[in-house]
């Protein structure tokens, strides 16, 4: 060497006075220089090879993927599906550990994992004409997951039916009020529409349903409901197919609250009645029941309509020309073929004394219905919808429970059938 300095690193080795160094020195710092400039060769070799634990294999990104597979039906963007029996969730090499569906309000599905974690399916049907969006996860032996999203729109019914109910939403009621529905047309798959209606109730009590034909079903707890219960009634029947190729329609929430304790029971034979409030006789009156020939039913019997005034024709219950009464006072109903009981200004001397009516319950009242103080106004203005008239005594046989609101006749068990 001619003893002049080529480079910064060669001063710093003749300071040293070490021979020999200058190369070495030089190839460290163009290592580092390569280390750290990020340019010239493959930076993604690089990358691999001081981000993962392979070796330094190049082309390694260090992330595995979840062997688990989810599957979801329909398939996603599908149109017309079918309310029931069409949504499955399903998972391959691994367990489900999420499932969410949800309609366009955000309003969630309920289902069930399989206790292997294999399958979803939902525990109620879908409603009709919705958009549905489906997100499931799953994860493999290895604890990695995977997800999977779908969405499919369900069919738009041709035939619909919906339910006519009573007591009406809001309502208070008597103790003996069933929760009725009738439908609009005749229902031949009855445990998809009945599982589509649920009660909620406070305090808690079992609400059962019961079947009387195709078109009728009603609900109601083994005794009378106690008195300020609180009733939710959920009827979920959009979507329900009914019958083959009918569709419900309806989706709505109905409250209503149970009132006082209320239970009159008529005496055919003594000619009075007796009014009992939350256990407690406050009021005794006199009555006239059906004459022989007419006999009033007996039974449980349970207010279903309230009229100040009504006219009563015989022709509406196969006793044509017997009588037509235009201005029936304080008449409440008992039973659907017509039994009420009701305000009687023309009875005479009957009440308390013998029976002369064509199967009514008759108490005393005055043309017009302006007296309050009369028997009739009394028990008229102290009843509610749902308000229970038992009658004894009478030698009718027992009223029909589907005659009316009249379930109460049916023996709990046969009722839960």
């Amino acid at each position: 060497m001619n003893g002049r300095p080529i480079s910064g690193a060669s001063v710093g080795v003749r300071t040293r006075g070490r021979r020999g160094l200058p190369a070495l020195i030089l190839g460290v710092l163009l290592l580092t220089a390569t280390a750290c400039g990020g340019g010239g060769g493959s930076g993604t070799a690089g990358s691999g090879t001081a981000g993962s634990g392979d070796g330094g294999e190049s082309g390694k990104t260090g992330t595995k993927q979840s062997q688990a597979v989810v599957a979801i039906a329909p398939k996603d963007g599908a149109k017309a599906v079918e309310t029931s029996g069409a949504l499955k969730v399903s998972a391959a090499k691994g367990k489900l550990t999420e499932v969410t569906v949800k309609d366009p309000k955000g309003r969630e599905i309920p289902g069930t994992i399989s206790g292997s974690g294999a399958t979803w399916t939902p525990s109620t049907h879908l409603a009709a004409a919705t958009t549905y969006k489906v997100h499931a996860v799953a994860k493999d032996p290895a604890g990695l997951t995977s997800a999977e999203e779908s969405s499919f729109t369900t069919l738009t019914p041709k035939n619909t039916f919906v339910g006519n109910y009573t007591p009406e939403n809001g309502s208070t009621v008597g103790v003996g009020m069933p929760f009725s529905i009738r439908f609009t047309r005749g229902i031949t798959h009855p445990e998809a529409v009945e599982k589509a209606i649920t009660f909620e109730t406070e305090p808690a009590v079992e609400v059962r349903g019961h079947w009387f034909g195709n078109d009728r079903l009603d609900f109601r707890p083994e005794e009378y409901w106690k008195a300020g219960t609180k009733v939710t009634v959920n009827l979920n029947l959009d979507g329900v197919e009914g019958r083959p190729g009918v569709y419900g329609k309806q989706a709505r929430t109905v409250t209503f609250t149970i009132g006082r304790s209320q239970v009159s029971t008529v005496d055919a034979k003594a000619h009075k009645m007796v009014v009992r409030r939350d256990g407690k006789v406050i009021k005794t009156l006199p009555i006239t029941t059906g004459k022989p020939g007419y006999d009033t039913w007996n039974g449980q019997m349970v207010i279903s309509e309230r009229l100040v005034v009504t006219r009563m024709n015989g022709d509406t219950v196969g006793y044509g020309g017997e009588y037509d009464i235009k201005d029936v006072p304080h008449a409440q109903r008992l039973t659907d073929s017509g039994t009420f009981i009701h305000g009687n200004y023309w009875g005479g001397g009957a009440f308390g004394n013998y029976n002369s009516s064509h199967g009514c319950v008759g108490l005393r009242d005055v043309r017009g219905g302006y007296d309050k103080s009369v028997p009739a106004a009394w028990f008229f203005n102290h009843s509610m919808i749902g308000d229970v008239v038992v009658v004894k005594n009478s030698h009718d046989r027992t009223v029909a429970p589907d005659n009316g609101l009249n379930g109460w006749n049916m023996p709990w068990d046969e009722w839960i059938k």
